[in-house]
């Protein structure tokens, strides 16, 4: 299971680093389907700072929360709360991702 944690926090790291302006248009969901009106009203530059704290701390605290679950329950427990402290934060950044969008 630790190889499995250390692949997930490498893409999680990796999609952070990799993601930028430049690319934005093609990695990113949602923005890649704005109209060209849409994605000039869209907070482009802010959102990416927050994409990018957003996966490194979620690839840090998740990893945290498995080691601590792993030495205080067995190891399948451990995975299950692993599992779910990365889904429990998305619904997060969705939430947080959509109050970049500018209202015009």
């Amino acid at each position: 299971m630790f190889l499995a944690l250390i692949i997930t926090n490498i893409c999680f790291v990796g999609v952070a680093f990799v993601t930028n302006e430049n690319n934005a248009d093609m990695l990113l969901a949602g923005y890649n389907t704005m109209s060209k009106k849409e994605k000039e009203s869209f907070d482009l530059k802010n959102y990416l700072i927050f994409f990018k704290k957003f996966f490194i701390n979620l690839a840090i605290y998740s990893s945290l929360i498995y080691i601590t679950s792993y030495i205080v329950f067995e190891e399948s427990t451990a995975a299950v709360i692993y599992f779910l402290s990365i889904l429990v934060p998305l619904p997060y950044m969705i939430f947080k991702g959509n109050k970049f969008k500018t209202k015009n």
